[in-house]
């Protein structure tokens, strides 16, 4: 497809069609309802296919688009009056015998109050039909971008840096609190996509090509968000797919966009990204985190670890692979390639790095979390980098979504387990003793902890139980269990 940019005039026509036409997130849903909806979620046409068979607007565009079916062409002029030859010589639709199909998926995309139209590479596998992509293929709205989205901490801020932007979502997502927005790429084909979908949306973004740091060379963000490459694979140029995989060895990809981020924040700046990184044999995959995020302060989150076999078959489903001549070659070339690396399983989850001093908080947490989880993240950091080196002097309450769960015999006079339990957030559940259980109840912020802890320690004829319950309390406080 020749580079070409969509002319202002056909963006505000392409707009207005798409509102007239209520080619919406609710529009669509209306039209279809829950049962072809879901069905479409599924990847599935049909139920959809029958309801939009009355040929008005809004049905040639959840047609083409949603359905990728071939519409006749005067359903389409009807759609978009005057545009079609300009559509079909951008490469957004195409010729289909006597009909027109879409090339590009437009897409309408919503959150709370806000919707876009996001323009991407054709979703695959719709109704069972799986063919490879191609090496440029460009991404479009993902659940791995999507959870980045709801990662992102909540802040306003000046610049932000959006690596490896695919078809802009997150951008998008940003703009209406961010000043300047660079968003970076090294597929051209995401990079025009992208270019059109703020067109569409009416965003302005600096668009540029180049890997990972290069594009923006001695320059400084307050937030850096991405969703890179991160796919662990053999580096064979012939077989990559750009928008999941690279040439860097290993996780080198995430462990350079890491390391080199403090250089390119701002003071108190922040770099968040979803990351897989290898857990290599003889080595502790925290530790090796630790060495990418050095003395800044910043949390991993290992949400799922899958051995070598289950990641393999994962990705080669991704690529449409399966049922095809070279699936068993690209699996046992791939498996080889991993034990040669000396892996024994892949992490995949998110860092976060705030550029302050501090150290690494590495986890596994492969439970149910709160969405959107940035704010969480957001107030965790403050907690975490606030704590007083002396906590005796402060005045805690328990947080509102706090609950106590006890377990043990009928008539005990104690329980056999006590479990603090948070609904938001992370949703950390901790065990306590009855202790701890009892110095948790009693901050309602009339008493400090050290008053807290004198007293228990008076009722209970126990020596001082600063030494043993204080570092207790400080994960307490970490987690928002307590709050100062």
């Amino acid at each position: 497809m020749e580079e070409q940019e969509l002319a202002a005039g056909l963006v505000d026509r392409l707009r207005a069609a798409f509102e007239a036409a209520a080619y919406t997130v609710e529009g669509v849903a209306a039209r279809l309802g829950v049962s072809a909806n879901n069905a479409l979620a599924r990847n599935e046409t049909t139920l959809a296919f029958q309801r939009t068979a009355a040929g008005d607007s809004l049905d040639t565009m959840i047609r083409l688009f949603l359905l990728q079916r071939a519409v006749p062409r005067d359903l389409v002029e009807k759609a978009f009056p005057g545009d079609t030859t300009q559509l079909l010589a951008l490469g957004i639709l195409r010729e289909a015998g006597h009909q027109v199909a879409a090339a590009l998926d437009v897409r309408p995309y919503a959150e709370d109050d806000r919707h876009w139209w996001v323009i991407a590479d054709l979703t695959p596998g719709l109704d069972g039909r799986r063919e490879p992509m191609r090496p440029d293929y460009v991404l479009g709205i993902a659940p791995a971008s999507l959870s980045l989205v709801k990662l992102t901490v909540p802040i306003k801020a000046e610049k932000a840096l959006d690596i490896g932007t695919g078809c802009g979502i997150q951008a998008l997502h940003l703009a209406d609190r961010v000043g300047h927005i660079v968003a970076t790429d090294v597929n051209p084909r995401a990079l025009r996509l992208t270019r059109w979908t703020a067109a569409l949306n009416r965003v302005d973004l600096d668009v540029r090509d180049g890997s990972l740091y290069e594009p923006v060379a001695g320059e400084q963000f307050d937030l850096i968000v991405s969703n890179p490459p991160y796919v662990i694979a053999p580096p064979a140029a012939d077989a990559r797919l750009t928008y999941r995989e690279t040439g860097f060895a290993g996780d080198a990809v995430v462990e350079q966009l890491v390391r080199q981020a403090p250089q390119h924040l701002t003071d108190g700046g922040w770099c968040q990204l979803l990351a897989n990184w290898t857990c290599v044999r003889g080595q502790d995959w925290q530790e090796r985190i630790a060495g990418w995020t050095g003395d800044r302060s910043s949390w991993a989150v290992q949400r799922e670890q899958l051995d070598p076999a289950e990641y393999v078959e994962l990705w080669l489903r991704d690529a449409g692979l399966q049922g095809r001549p070279e699936y068993t070659s690209r699996y046992d070339a791939w498996l080889r390639w991993l034990d040669e690396q000396q892996v024994e399983a892949i992490g995949m989850g998110w860092i976060n790095l705030h550029n302050v001093a501090g150290s690494l908080d590495a986890e596994e947490w492969p439970y149910e979390i709160e969405q959107p989880i940035g704010p969480h993240v957001l107030d965790r950091f403050e907690r975490i980098e606030g704590l007083p080196a002396d906590l005796t002097g402060l005045y805690l309450t328990m947080a509102d979504d706090l609950v106590q769960e006890t377990a043990g015999q009928p008539g005990a006079e104690d329980p056999a387990t006590i479990v603090l339990r948070r609904q938001r957030g992370m949703r950390r559940a901790e065990q306590v003793d009855t202790v701890l259980a009892g110095f948790v109840g009693a901050c309602d912020g009339e008493l400090t902890v050290g008053q807290i802890l004198d007293a228990l320690a008076s009722l209970l004829e126990r020596e001082d139980l600063h030494a043993d319950y204080l570092p207790k309390i400080a994960n307490l406080i970490t987690e928002g269990f307590l709050t100062a």
